[in-house]
């Protein structure tokens, strides 16, 4: 999420779902799929430290037998823009648990949150299927504030923060009616720790991502059962 246009066609697929499920195959191993934007991608930390990796070597922690995730996701990412990332990538459900993290560059581009009510849905039901059909496997985590961050200098914080809130009204509510697990990072995201955010002044660091895999181990947990 570098919010510079020439950054929203830049940056890389993580690897085709195929291909990642190859490198992070275990023997009888459960299939994680993560879908999402920077965030998921884990821009500006190394790929050990991006969230979902993360939150896979916790469940293998307790004796949870995960493999590591099948990452779908680019820096800038929008609802639609990943939509159209997953048709590319085509990835093979179904997986006993599906992520979804997406909707910070609908609002930092200013687009309505109604209209992303719509296209979140649409994911939300598609990251569903990828499931098996089974919303109870599908964890949602909440947008995280950029707007606490370095990078929003001189930016009105407090409109940013409202306008986050929106959008997570917005997820949450789908999500809950869906019948997925919801997820808010979004209060941790704004706890001022010296070391929450990389060294781009944006992005979390490896440490804030530790805490969201510990808010969201739980609903994971969860989601894995039986």
């Amino acid at each position: 999420m570098r919010w510079r246009h020439a950054v929203l066609v830049a940056g890389a697929l993580t690897m085709s779902a195929a291909a990642a499920f190859a490198q992070g195959a275990r023997e009888g191993a459960m299939r994680f799929l993560a879908l999402g934007d920077s965030y998921t991608i884990g821009e500006n930390v190394d790929s050990a430290s991006r969230w979902p990796v993360q939150l896979a070597k916790a469940l293998r922690a307790r004796k949870l037998n995960v493999g590591d995730p099948e990452i779908i996701a680019r820096t800038g990412w929008t609802t639609d823009e990943l939509a159209a990332g997953i048709e590319i990538a085509a990835p093979g459900g179904p997986y006993p648990l599906v992520s979804l993290l997406i909707g910070v560059n609908n609002q930092y581009r200013g687009r309505d949150a109604e209209k992303y009510r719509a296209e979140f849905k649409a994911l939300l039901a598609q990251s569903v299927a990828f499931a098996g059909g089974k919303a109870s496997r599908v964890i949602v985590l909440s947008i995280p504030d950029w707007g606490v961050t370095p990078f929003a200098a001189g930016r009105d914080r407090a409109k940013i923060a409202v306008d986050i809130d929106r959008f997570n009204a917005v997820g949450r509510a789908e999500t809950l009616v869906a019948g997925a697990h919801w997820v808010d990072v979004t209060p941790t995201s704004r706890e001022p720790h010296g070391n929450w955010t990389g060294s781009d002044g944006l992005h979390p660091a490896a440490a804030q991502y530790a805490r969201w895999v510990e808010l969201a181990l739980d609903a994971a947990i969860a989601a894995l059962k039986p």
